[in-house]
């Protein structure tokens, strides 16, 4: 499968041909969907619809190495998991992918971040050397090349004098935290951020009492003065991320679709334009395009709601599954 393939700017039309193309190259070179979709009886060549398509169990990450294709990684993400907990891994080809999904997705819903202040509050993640979510911010702030940007450990202080000089200059910033760190921050420094935007990455880690993202949303807009609390929506086995900004309602990029399967069965697939003549909640299945190197298509613990727009919600996760670090609270 050819790097070049456009993937990231697929008109509507063309997302299914593409899924499809994925899926057939997928079959073929990836080793580990290839016995799961024999494992189900599947027959790639009966797959002529994107309902018909398989989606890897996630959990599949964790204990195989879920690559199409044969090639010495460039890069390899872990997730951060909890103690005790096995992580997933996820092996990159190229990290190049990688950065022009993100780039581009971000510059999508945020502009150019040449012109942001990216300030990143990922305490935990910075801890470890694996984490796709710092690799992302990392890259994010130094091409924001704002002198002000970088990554703050537990120096609150100073993010405080940060934030109020950016605010005094009127500089458009972006705040990307994991949740408990901005909750911790927020209970310190009561603020008015008014060319802020404050994005939460979700993730408690068991720092704090779980709370609802309505809960966090609202403490959080109370403390720092926001009138929308934004989230990102991505995992360590993605390339892609959704973004909301506000009232948790995610939306994709292009190249990025959610669609759900029924609890009661992992093989009824319900698309947007089903969610009117059937029910719109279900478990979330993700179509990453940009993931074309690894799996395109995965079956996540996530219980979510799609809209006809095909904007969705994260409320919760299913029972017995694995605490995620990423993972967004329940509702």
């Amino acid at each position: 499968m050819n790097d070049s393939l456009d993937i990231f700017t697929p008109l509507p039309a063309a997302f299914e041909p593409l899924a499809l193309e994925l899926f057939r190259y997928q079959y073929e070179q990836n080793d580990i969907y290839r016995k799961y979709c024999n494992a189900i009886h599947v027959d790639p060549v009966a797959v002529q619809a994107l309902k018909q398509i398989p989606f890897l169990p996630i959990q599949f990450f964790k204990s195989k190495i879920v690559v199409a294709g044969s090639f010495e990684p460039q890069v390899i993400f872990e997730s951060s998991g909890t103690t005790g907990s096995v992580n997933s891994k996820h092996f990159l080809r190229s990290a190049a992918i990688y950065e022009e999904s993100f780039l581009k997705g971000f510059e999508m819903f945020y502009g150019n971040v040449k012109d942001l202040c990216v300030i990143g509050l990922l305490p935990s993640y910075l801890e470890r050397q694996s984490s796709s979510l710092v690799y992302m911010v990392n890259e994010l702030i130094k091409r924001s090349g704002n002198a002000a940007s970088g990554f703050y450990l537990y120096n609150h202080e100073q993010l405080h004098e940060t934030l109020l000089q950016n605010e005094a200059n009127k500089q458009p910033t972006l705040l990307i935290g994991v949740t408990y760190a901005l909750l911790d921050f927020a209970a310190k420094y009561k603020m008015d951020l008014r060319n802020t935007i404050v994005m939460e990455t979700g993730g408690m880690k068991g720092r704090r009492e779980e709370m609802t993202r309505l809960d966090v949303h609202n403490n959080l807009k109370e403390r720092l003065g926001s009138d929308m609390i934004h989230s990102e929506y991505g995992m360590t086995e993605l390339l892609s991320q959704a973004y909301s900004s506000g009232n948790g309602i995610f939306t994709c990029p292009p190249w990025m679709r959610i669609v759900l399967r029924a609890e009661d069965d992992p093989f009824e697939i319900i698309l947007p334009e089903d969610v009117a003549k059937n029910f719109s909640g279900g478990v979330v299945n993700i179509i990453d395009l940009a993931n074309m190197h690894s799996c395109s298509f995965i079956a996540t613990d996530d219980i979510g709601k799609l809209y006809t727009d095909g904007t969705f919600e994260i409320l919760g996760r299913l029972d017995n599954s694995d605490i995620r670090g990423c993972g967004l609270m329940i509702t």
